[in-house]
């Protein structure tokens, strides 16, 4: 039987049947509007021979969509309570499989040989919960797995960071690291009132493509973002006082640093571009 899922009665309707009931911890807002999931899968990228890991979804609106232009759908479920349901949505659909598992606990490189074919491309695609989106983006991209792109729905103002510039008021740590292994682009908006329970917030759709090599050279990728990371640490202090508390180096030295990098003392994280992050991090730890 085939459920159209954005219809707010049949939802309501199969939910209860399964004594489902919306869990705020978990950041549960399940898209209701027709035309957001189509037109995310058809941005993505994906293609008819490639795989998808799905991270989180919910009865299975983004689901269904990757599964008819995908060849395999493998998602992520961490709550127990949507498994009977995910049994009903995607009965017809013979390429998805559903696994009770948490991203963030989850061997993913297993998980690829296991459930992919060799060789097979796999894109990411998921409708994240607001409170991971930092967590499970850091994760996926420092897993060193070669996933082809990822297409995420995130809160609107996480979609402003993670694609920013660096060097703009916008720009955060995540923002250098999503820079450096990817190309990051915003594809369009969604509205709170696409969601069923509909959150606080605006959304947005991202697409990080990953780069053939990142925008900098930098000879320790560690200690770069370690530099970077302390210096958004305290944001509301420069970042020579920034670096000085969370290395816990003098304030003399992280001056020097800044002036190795041709940066003022007075300058602020999110003034500094990747390129003297780079410089910054070299001076800061001799490489």
């Amino acid at each position: 039987m085939q459920y159209d899922l954005t219809d707010m009665e049949v939802l309501r309707r199969l939910l209860a049947r399964q004594g489902f009931t919306f869990s705020k911890a978990l950041g549960q807002n399940f898209i209701t509007d027709p035309t957001v999931c189509p037109r995310m899968v058809s941005e993505s990228g994906i293609g008819d021979t490639d795989g998808v890991l799905e991270i989180g979804p919910g009865v299975g609106v983004l689901t269904t969509e990757l599964a008819k232009r995908a060849n395999k759908v493998v998602s992520l479920e961490v709550d127990a309570r949507l498994l009977p349901v995910l049994a009903k949505t995607l009965d017809e659909f013979r390429n998805t499989e559903v696994l009770n598992a948490d991203v963030m606990k989850t061997d993913l490189g297993a998980l690829l040989r296991t459930h992919f074919a060799p060789g097979q491309r796999v894109f990411v695609c998921a409708n994240l919960p607001y409170y991971i989106t930092s967590p499970v983006i850091t994760g996926l991209l420092e897993s060193g797995l070669p996933f082809a792109g990822y297409t995420l729905m995130v809160q609107k103002e996480a979609a402003e960071r993670l694609c920013a510039k660096m060097g703009t008021r916008q720009c955060g740590a995540v923002t250098a690291l999503v820079d450096y292994y990817t190309e990051a682009e915003i594809l369009f908006d969604v509205k709170k009132e696409s969601f069923t329970p509909p959150p606080k917030v605006e959304s947005a759709v991202i697409r990080l493509t990953p780069r053939p090599a990142p925008p900098v050279e930098v000879s320790a990728p560690q200690q770069f973002f370690k530099t970077v990371r302390a210096a958004f640490g305290h944001r509301r202090k420069t970042a020579a006082n920034a670096l000085s508390q969370s290395l816990g180096i003098s304030r003399e030295k992280a001056i020097e640093a800044l002036r190795q990098a041709g940066l003022a003392e007075t300058a602020r994280a999110e003034e500094i571009t990747m390129k003297q992050f780079a410089a910054l991090s070299a001076a800061l730890f001799g490489n």
